[in-house]
């Protein structure tokens, strides 16, 4: 049995961002606090969204790392509960809309913010009483905006998941103009990050043909778009394609996904050279190659029928090689070429295997995969 669910309304398209006030009656957020980081504060669009609203100066937090942690998720929390707040709004990547998720639980559920965390059973504790969220992306990549997920480094270290449907987002306002600038290089993780949720769902074994269409359908706008998105930040029509891509693949996605996204937040977690902790998408970038080829082994009618289908929405010859052509992608759009670039070594790997089998994307990936096969696509992947 299949239990389906599409449940955000979303506004997509070029200045689809005037739709937030109605968006905020119609979920009923009177008080908002909005979450964001830094950069989009500096990048002006938090402005953008603060003249939409005509809300007077409603509490910002601007503290987002790049992988939310749960001491800025309970700062957060305090700063709306402090204010009085009755909902929240994003803006910003998939780290501000986590974040916001993860506040809007944490000031509206007692007790450990790890206690909810879906390894720890916690999905079951999580009430309607979580707190509305509107997310607006500037980013196109992780999809946070329509997914009922969150991820969050929590106090010992782990980088865990709380999933819940009360935590889907109430709204999501996509306005490609929001993305117009983006750096190249945050355009092009980001929007490999979609490629990836994209194609690991579809691989994923459980039963969903409204999603595998989905993923199919983003996969394809999201591999025919991504280079001139990277080259040029203001391509009106990459944008628009790359944003519903990015959503198309969290729609995808409850689906689940896999290896490549188990061992990302498994790297996620840790910091490298005592450096920031690395960038989700491009992880998932340089990972999805070996996962592929691994995958690809397991000889089955319906997995060689899956990735037949996939070429054809890459438009690439029947029989070429995807995870090449992923490895290909990568280097043009000037991603790393492998985890050594990202400072990553194989003195991480027992820690980074551990992590990504307790993770539960390793669960939807379509083979099953042994310490000893996490071993090998890391090695692959150096």
């Amino acid at each position: 049995m299949a239990s389906i669910h599409y449940l955000t309304d979303i506004q997509l398209g070029f200045d689809s961002l005037a739709f937030l006030p109605q968006e905020c009656l119609r979920v009923g957020i009177n008080r908002p606090l909005v979450v964001t980081d830094k950069g989009v504060v500096a990048a002006g669009l938090v402005q953008r969204v603060l003249d939409v609203l005509e809300a007077g100066s409603p509490p910002v937090f601007d503290d987002t790392p790049s992988n939310p942690t749960q001491a800025m998720v309970i700062a957060a929390a305090d700063l709306y509960r402090q204010n009085n707040c009755d909902g929240l709004i994003a803006v910003g990547g998939g780290s501000s809309i986590d974040l916001a998720k993860a506040a809007a639980l944490a000031a509206t559920h007692p007790g450990s913010l790890t206690s909810y965390a879906t390894v720890e059973g916690g999905s079951v504790r999580i009430t309607d009483a979580v707190a509305p969220v509107i997310a607006v992306p500037t980013t196109a990549g992780s999809g946070s905006e329509v997914a009922r997920g969150a991820a969050v480094i929590v106090e010992d270290g782990r980088k865990l998941s709380f999933h819940s449907w009360h935590l889907l987002p109430k709204s999501a306002i996509c306005d490609p103009t929001l993305t117009f600038g983006l750096p190249p290089s945050l355009t092009a993780g980001t929007g490999m990050d979609a490629v990836s949720h994209c194609i690991e769902t579809f691989l994923s074994p459980a039963f969903n043909p409204p999603a595998d269409a989905i993923a199919l359908d983003g996969l394809e706008r999201a591999w025919t778009h991504i280079e001139r998105a990277t080259s040029d930040g203001n391509d009106c029509d990459a944008r628009l394609h790359m944003m519903s891509a990015s959503l198309q693949g969290a729609m995808a996605f409850q689906k689940g996904v896999g290896c490549a996204h188990a061992m990302a937040h498994a790297l996620g977690s840790i910091a490298v050279d005592g450096q920031a902790r690395l960038h989700h998408g491009t992880l998932t970038a340089v990972l999805l190659p070996a996962v592929l080829r691994f995958n690809e082994t397991a000889q089955s009618v319906v997995q060689n029928r899956n990735y037949a289908r996939m070429r054809r929405a890459m438009g690439l010859a029947d029989g070429a090689d995807i995870a090449q052509a992923v490895s290909d992608m990568n280097a043009r759009l000037g991603l790393p070429t492998g985890l050594k670039q990202m400072g990553v070594d194989e003195s991480r790997f027992d820690e980074i295997i551990s992590y990504a089998r307790a993770d539960y994307c390793h669960r939807s990936n379509p083979r099953e995969a042994s310490r000893a096969d996490y071993r090998t696509m890391l090695t692959e992947s150096l």
